[in-house]
């Protein structure tokens, strides 16, 4: 997307979430990892690449020994609706025997997620948590449910902390809904 548009786009968009309660709910977050994690040494691993700004803000604020990692999962690429889940790179560390603790920028649908859960206990994760910074409310049932949510979001197409419209605006400190989707 060119710049201009890209600029377009977010002047008329509709804030959602400003960045303020984002950290907020980050740091509510990082109590509550804190408080069911601390004693186990989990294997933390990000999403890429949406999760990475919520990556950014929330590890710092966890104060117990973890270990990091990450994977690539998606069914989006650079459309805007879900297609065939692809593995793009799986985590490297070992999961056998682990905690795992998978953080991810918005339960959406939650089949991506589903997935990477599906995988990762068949890998041997001795149990697997999901954190999103952001969940949407579709009014339906999700193939799974996060332990860990930031804020809920309603059934719009969303961008910033993470979260993209047409490769752009991930970097926004804020969340946003395109004008009329």
């Amino acid at each position: 997307m060119a710049p201009d548009e890209a600029r377009r786009i977010l002047a008329e968009a509709d804030l959602i979430v400003p960045a303020a309660q984002i950290e907020a709910a980050v740091a509510r977050l990082a109590d509550e990892i804190g408080h069911r994690l601390h004693e186990s040494h989990p294997l933390v691993l990000t999403v890429m690449g949406g999760a990475v700004v919520f990556a950014g803000q929330l590890l710092p604020q966890l104060a117990f020994p973890l270990e990091c990692d990450y994977l690539h999962a998606t069914r989006y690429g650079d459309v805007t609706t879900g297609g065939e889940l692809a593995w793009v790179v799986e985590p490297r560390a070992p999961v056998q025997g682990r905690t795992v603790l998978v953080l991810d920028d918005i339960l959406d649908e939650g089949l991506t997620l589903a997935a990477v859960k599906r995988r990762l206990l068949e890998q041997g994760a001795r149990e697997c948590l999901i954190a999103v910074l952001t969940e949407k409310d579709l009014g339906r049932a999700k193939p799974v449910v996060a332990d860990f949510v930031g804020v809920r979001l309603p059934n719009r197409y969303v961008f910033g902390c993470g979260m993209d419209v047409r490769g752009a605006w991930r970097n926004l400190p804020a969340i946003y809904a395109v004008k009329g989707l």
